[in-house]
């Protein structure tokens, strides 16, 4: 240290501070001080401490795993990419980690470039996942419209390549949709992802006039689902456009061997219906007849060669379906998630709810609750800061369940009884 700073420290009249008798002294004198501190201190406060430190050393060790598998994202054996894949989509679905992202986003969309380039199969497909979630992560930014721009080409290489696996081609569906969805700038970017995820779920064949091919899997449900998940951000000029050149080739995939493809085609249609409301277009014409005439058929089916719980599904949806194109009524949805809720009140939001909902997983309650993308997608605000007395307060015991529990089973087992005398009656 120089002296000029040493002198500083000493201060004045403090000659004797060089020696070493001083120093004992000193570090005695500052002991103590630290003892008498640490005495004076609260049990609430030495609590809050030693949390703050269990806390940053969580992080720390979070973030040491994070970097070790973003490193086996380059290693040499497949299996060894594919397993830090899967701790990668975990991590990212269930945590926010965008400032850890933001300074490392492009060595991972490198890797998973390569992933997706020279992977086979389950490998591709979770390299899609992790970018749709890497995507989320970064919001809808320059970050995450650099994200997407750089690997948008790939993606629609692997979804329009007949030889990959399907797996691989379906999570890329999703994935340039989702991408799109969230940093996707021009138009331009729009309009080429809506044309290319329908050429997927409705090729040149399945047009107007047309019949859908018998066999549908899960990549045309996804390509049917990222599409219509980007129909609800398109201007009204492109809605328009929409209306007149491609809601026919929806009705025939209501015929599909897929129940949850008849159920998307659906509910796709009940949102054509919605945006073109909000344009002011008018739909009523002969096809509209028969299409309820198709809807109405759906809501009462009753076929014995479907699955039972695949029928009762169908007849649910399709009745709310066909409810909001004769009467515009929509069955409106809460979704509850720590102490906050929201309302799906439409067909647009219930999409978009549900997009997010399948690439997240269980993890959807929690970026609700704290990432700003989807707070701001949904009209949330900004995220709730809670006390630890608020958060105690908010959950419910294990006995307060078994009680609300019982208490419903007991009064469902009288609805129904009540429901059995009187068909027993009429007997």
């Amino acid at each position: 240290m120089p002296r000029s700073r040493r002198a500083a420290r000493r201060g004045p009249g403090s000659a004797r501070a060089g020696s070493p008798a001083s120093d004992e002294e000193a570090g005695s004198e500052v002991l103590s001080h630290c003892s008498s501190a640490s005495e004076g201190a609260s049990p609430a406060e030495e609590a809050a401490g030693s949390e703050a430190v269990g806390e940053q050393g969580q992080e720390e060790e979070v973030e040491d795993r994070l970097k070790e598998h973003m490193d086996n994202l380059l290693d040499k054996s497949a299996k060894t990419r594919q397993v830090a894949l899967q701790s990668l989509r975990l991590a990212f679905s269930s945590k926010i980690l965008s400032e850890f992202l933001l300074e490392r986003r492009l060595m991972l969309t490198d890797s998973l470039e390569k992933c997706l380039k020279k992977g086979k199969g389950e490998e591709q497909a979770l390299a899609g996942t992790v970018l749709t979630l890497l995507c989320l992560q970064m919001g809808s930014g320059p970050e995450g419209e650099e994200v997407f721009r750089s690997l948008k080409p790939l993606l629609i290489s692997v979804l329009t390549d007949s030889a990959a696996s399907p797996g691989a081609r379906q999570s890329c569906a999703t994935a340039l949709g989702m991408c799109c969805y969230i940093a996707a700038a021009d138009l331009e970017d729009l309009v080429s992802c809506l044309s290319c995820l329908e050429g997927i779920f409705s090729p040149p064949s399945a047009g107007e006039g047309g019949s859908a091919p018998t066999q549908h899997g899960p990549l045309h449900c996804s390509a049917l689902q990222s599409w219509s998940l980007l129909l609800t951000i398109c201007p009204p000029s492109h809605v328009k456009n929409v209306l007149d050149n491609c809601w026919l080739k929806l009705p025939p995939l209501l015929s599909s061997n897929s129940v949850v493809l008849r159920i998307l085609a659906g509910e796709t249609i009940a949102l054509v219906f919605e945006l073109a409301q909000e344009v002011e277009e008018d739909l009523c014409h002969q096809d509209t007849e028969f299409l309820c005439a198709q809807l109405k058929v759906l809501a009462t089916e009753s076929n014995k060669y479907r699955a039972k719980t695949d029928r009762r599904r169908q007849r649910s949806i399709f009745r709310d379906i066909l409810r909001f194109i004769e009467s515009g009524e929509y069955q409106e949805e809460t979704i509850r998630f720590g102490l906050e809720c929201m309302y799906l009140d439409s067909w647009a939001r219930q999409r978009t709810y549900q997009a997010f909902k399948e690439v997240l997983g269980s993890g959807i309650c929690h970026h609700l609750q704290n990432n700003e993308l989807l707070r701001e997608i949904f009209g949330l605000g900004p995220p709730l800061v809670l006390d630890a007395a608020a958060l105690k307060a908010s959950k419910v015991s294990r006995f307060e369940k078994h009680l609300y529990n019982s208490a419903a089973f007991k009064a469902r087992t009288k609805a129904r009884s009540r429901v059995r005398d009187k068909r027993a009656d009429v007997l």
